[in-house]
């Protein structure tokens, strides 16, 4: 839920969530063409090199992209910039999202295509130990084939923005108090949100917040119900090079896989029913109808989830000295934990396979992060740019604007650092412990379904009480009582490492009256995990609809005596950062509106989940000045050179026979002469974007992004265009894959592509 407004119970009770997304019906306004896309073209003469281009980052909200029309005209734009600007345009409106990956419509049929490990979910909700499709991939040959994602699974397909700033900010600066001007902030945007959905069933709607207050936007999507699962290619093809290779180039994996939009027969969203329909997309995406080549304009349209260019200097600092060293530090003792649990478990190491892969993906790129702003002198030059900010808002008139901005922040920033090990302690627990979330989500809910609904948390309102039924149901393909154990129990022995002022009240929650120790904390949790009821299914559901507050006084239940008892201090918490969000509202977006009247170029708002449109030049880089430039593409024969026959270097054999047979058909590229694989462009993105097309002058699809370079991580804060680069699948290469190697050919027809491999 794209919401500015989050709060600590949010955030429990998505962790029972596996995807959350959404989608809409309408007629198609296009037909997939007759003849091969983008391979047709391939031995077509190199385009003239374009002007000089340095990519001054940003994710550019779509209204604001007139202001760059010269600039995309310069480099190569084919289509009308106002396409850009309109979120429903035939471009745009093709682009949907997943709940934290992006994906688009392909066909007329609702068919998405999304990256690999976007659909992790999907493969995991339907693997067992006898059939791992994370490992073995899936192929669907027919509709009745095509295999339930699970009750979690979304596809929101955005369809109208609508800018609610005054509406939103009346009055609050009128009220004295932080938390109580945060209360109306929260009770305005419930009433946004219900407004917007009144009588209209399968519309879901948000109130998205942009740099950082200063802007509302109500935003309206289809939420689409039943997704299912279509193709992924195995891992071997889907995860080649695994984390020895994630964030770096060259790269050589093949990171797509593809999803389809299910409704009701009436053609409106449904919940999943063996008799339910594609969803026809009143908009699709057309594959390329040439092939991308070096320096060619590209972009990218997605749902970024979040960037930090907007933060202060204090807040680079935090990041530095403390938040980022201690995310390395946990993630990697979480990794050793899993990895441990994995050795003896295969089935752990199924249910625990999408946490595993977030985790060792942000511990890579939290890593790249923090050598970036420290070693590069991102953090330095931050707290000059902000020096000279300050230094030019106490001049003249400015000053009376601006004069307490700096000092609040700071203050304010001061504050919050008071708890930060305690609260980050807490957040760990419970999202790293599945079963100690969802018994704290039950909690809450009993303490919120008394109330009025206008009265009740955005989070436990009726609108969402399904989703987090179907949270509770969903947990059990991603809950494994033994990971989960090992995972708390580490936490606390983390906790146990740390000062008395910086624990968490959980660990003596957890302990009562023992004696805190590493071997106390073991035998906490194994008395937790022994006695709870909460492994069943059907019981965790029932607490949740009909658990009452006075239910846990006289429970027998530990996880649940534990999550009551825990109550009070998420409460003190949320009540922290209600505070806080409340005072920041009257003044950090003076502090970004000083930032933009000082900044002689365009500042782009920093991403938040919602649509976003990033563009830049197909181009190599220097990952240092004086080493040898990367080419941006890489090869076939390159995937064959890595093969080892062991992982993460395993590809298939039906892909090593293929070459070996030299069936690489129309998908050659004249001057790589070989199937390319990935490219890179200096694209700027982040998670979020992950699945998101990458599209070319003319808006056709050429490829997915699904990465970046480990030399650009700290881009998140401050953008550096020489060697901030984004990592692309090759149209060419999806299609390569799924015509010789998997005989995927009725989904390239569907997509409008031609199968050319015999």
């Amino acid at each position: 839920m794209r919401t500015p407004l989050r709060s600590f119970s949010v955030f429990c009770a998505a962790m029972a969530l596996l995807v959350s997304c959404a989608g809409g019906k309408s007629k198609p306004d296009a037909k997939p063409q007759d003849k091969p896309a983008e391979t047709q073209a391939a031995t077509e003469a190199p385009k003239p090199a374009r002007p000089a281009f340095e990519n001054p980052g940003g994710m550019w909200m779509p209204e604001q992209l007139k202001d760059h029309a010269q600039t995309l005209k310069d480099l190569g734009m084919e289509m009308d910039v106002a396409a850009l600007g309109d979120p429903t345009s035939p471009v745009l409106g093709a682009v949907v999202f997943l709940g934290g990956c992006t994906g688009s419509f392909v066909s007329a049929q609702g068919l998405v295509v999304t990256n690999h490990h976007c659909a992790q979910g999907a493969l995991q909700h339907n693997s067992t130990k006898e059939h791992n499709l994370i490992v073995d991939g899936y192929l669907a040959r027919t509709g009745a084939e095509e295999k339930w994602a699970g009750p979690t699974a979304r596809i929101f397909v955005t369809q109208a923005f609508k800018d609610v700033t005054a509406q939103f900010n009346e009055g609050l600066a009128a009220i004295a108090d932080p938390q109580a001007r945060y209360k109306a902030m929260e009770k305005k945007q419930k009433e946004l949100v219900a407004a917007c959905e009144k009588d209209r069933p399968g519309i879901r709607c948000s109130l998205a917040r942009y740099d950082d207050g200063a802007l509302y936007q109500l935003i309206e999507a289809l939420e689409i119900r039943d997704v299912r699962l279509v193709y992924a290619p195995a891992a071997g093809i889907g995860n080649y090079g695994g984390e020895v290779d994630n964030w770096r180039w060259p790269r050589h994996t093949g990171d797509f896989s593809f999803i389809r939009a299910y409704v009701g027969k009436d053609g409106k969203p449904a919940d999943h029913a063996a008799d339910n329909v594609p969803f026809t997309p009143r908009h699709f995406l057309k594959p390329a109808a040439k092939p991308v080549a070096p320096g060619d304009l590209v972009f990218v349209a997605g749902y970024p989830g979040r960037t930090n260019r907007l933060k202060t200097a204090a807040e680079v600092k935090e990041a530095v000295e403390w938040f980022y060293p201690r995310r390395v530090a946990t993630f990697e003792m979480y990794l050793k934990v899993m990895e441990d649990v994995f050795k003896a478990d295969k089935d752990a190491a199924i249910k625990g396979n999408s946490l595993n892969r977030g985790v060792a993906n942000y511990f890579t790129n939290t890593k790249g992060q923090l050598t970036g702003l420290t070693q590069g002198g991102l953090a330095a030059q931050k707290t000059a740019q902000e020096d000279a900010l300050r230094a030019w808002a106490k001049e003249g008139e400015r000053a009376a604007q601006y004069a307490d901005v700096f000092e609040t922040m700071d203050k304010l920033h001061a504050e919050r650092m008071k708890t930060r090990e305690q609260d980050a302690a807490l957040w760990d627990a419970l999202r790293f412990s599945r079963l100690l979330s969802a018994a704290t989500t039950i909690v809450r809910m009993a303490e919120e379904r008394p109330k009025a609904d206008a009265e009740r948390h955005p989070d436990y309102q009726e609108r969402n009480w399904k989703r987090l039924e179907q949270g509770m149901a969903a947990m059990d393909a991603a809950y494994h009582r033994t990971l989960d154990k090992a995972l708390l129990t580490a936490t606390l022995k983390r906790v146990l490492t740390q000062p008395e002022a910086d624990r968490t009240p959980l660990l003596a929650l957890v302990l009562g009256k023992t004696k805190p120790s590493d071997d106390a904390i073991v035998k906490a949790v194994d008395a937790l995990y022994a006695k709870t009821t909460l492994e069943d299914v059907k019981n965790r559901v029932t607490q949740l609809q009909t658990a009452k507050t006075a239910d846990f006084k006289k429970s027998k239940d530990p996880m649940l005596v534990l999550a009551a008892a825990l109550r009070p201090v998420i409460k003190a918490m949320e009540d922290r950062e209600e505070a806080y969000l409340g005072a920041t509202q009257l003044v950090r977006p003076r502090y970004v509106a000083a930032l933009r009247a000082f900044s002689k170029d365009p500042i782009a708002s920093d991403a938040n989940a919602t649509l976003r449109i990033t563009y830049g030049t197909v181009r190599g880089y220097k990952p240092t000045p004086d080493a040898a430039e990367f080419t941006p593409f890489t090869v076939l024969d390159e995937v064959v050179k890595k093969h080892t026959g062991t992982e993460p270097f395993n590809a298939p054999k039906p892909l090593l026979d293929a070459v070996a047979a030299g069936k690489k058909g129309p998908y050659v590229d004249a001057a790589l002469k070989d199937v390319p694989v990935d490219f890179l462009s200096d694209l700027h993105i982040t998670g979020g974007n992950s699945g998101s097309p990458t599209l070319n002058a003319r808006g056709e699809i050429t490829g997915l992004v699904f990465d970046g370079n480990i030399e650009s991580m700290a881009s998140d804060w401050v953008f550096m265009p020489s060697i901030t680069r984004s990592i692309h699948v090759d149209l060419r290469y999806m299609a390569w894959v799924m015509d010789a190697v998997d005989g995927a050919d009725h989904l390239l027809t569907e997509m409008g592509i031609t199968p050319a491999v015999q």
